[in-house]
């Protein structure tokens, strides 16, 4: 029993060094020079604070307009999936219809195309629409790749529930989007917070997408601000540091509020395929 226990601290251990290991790094990086940076140095404190990497950061990287543009573009994605998946989710795992299962498979055949593939159909069908190099060029990529992993986790929870408490909210007069409101998405909290993190997260960071369907400077997001610090003769690393442990923080920030509820999420989803 005592080695086990002495086999989980020293995995543990190790998980916890390799999580860290990448902060640690990025932010002793932030406040270096670029020939503390190239001198290959990893772990070295910074000789002297270099706090203008921040500022550099701030201002030159245009940090608060992108930082926008990514809140917009994450908010505006993260409320359409959450509410398209949940009544789908709903209407598979609840209602008794002939193609329930056959819906649910190409959602989850969805979870398997890569993003790449898409890009040259993407530009064609958005320039067809005139919605390129515009918030929508974003927004709509982002629902439909966001959409599969969020139907198939909601999905699974919603066939958790109790048939019992839709039979007792329909004979207490309750409709079928009553039922779903009042009674089904307060339940389904812990999942719908682990969909919101993992959609946050993947759209905060997405680059691909945006560099192709983006090329005015007032709708580039937070991943586009790294090339404010690059020229042709010389790059800024200490402020692509800086800039990067800002663009860090909003995540982090709704991570660690929302983290207790992640493992509830996908533990209650996963009960029943």
């Amino acid at each position: 029993m005592r080695m086990q226990k002495i086999g989980v601290g020293l995995l543990l251990s190790v998980l916890l060094v390799t999580q860290l290991y990448p902060l640690l790094w990025l932010l002793l990086y932030s406040f270096k020079t670029n020939e503390e940076i190239l001198s290959g140095a990893f772990f070295a404190l910074p000789d002297v604070m270099k706090w203008s990497n921040y500022s550099d950061a701030y201002f030159k990287g245009n940090y608060v307009r992108n930082l926008f543009n990514s809140l917009f573009v994450t908010g505006s994605t993260l409320t359409v999936t959450l509410l398209l998946s949940s009544m789908v989710g709903y209407a598979i795992a609840r209602f008794k219809w002939r193609w329930s299962k056959s819906v649910l498979l190409i959602f989850i055949v969805g979870m398997m195309i890569p993003t790449q593939s898409t890009l040259l159909p993407l530009v064609v069908l958005f320039r067809k629409l005139h919605v390129t190099d515009t918030y929508l060029s974003m927004i709509l990529p982002y629902i439909a790749f966001s959409l599969p992993l969020a139907v198939f986790i909601l999905t699974g929870f919603f066939r958790t529930i109790p048939h019992e408490l839709e039979e007792s909210a329909s004979m207490d007069g309750a409709s079928v989007y009553g039922v779903f409101v009042r009674i089904m998405v307060p339940i389904s909290i812990p999942p719908i917070v682990t969909v919101t993190i993992l959609t946050f997260i993947s759209i905060w960071n997405e680059y691909i997408m945006a560099a192709t369907f983006i090329s005015s400077p007032a709708l580039k997001t937070l991943p586009f601000g790294i090339y404010s610090f690059v020229s042709k003769y010389s790059t800024n690393f200490g402020a692509i540091g800086a800039y990067l442990v800002l663009g860090a923080i909003p995540v982090l920030m709704v991570y660690f509020t929302l983290a207790e509820k992640i493992t509830k999420g996908m533990i209650a989803g996963a009960v029943k395929g």
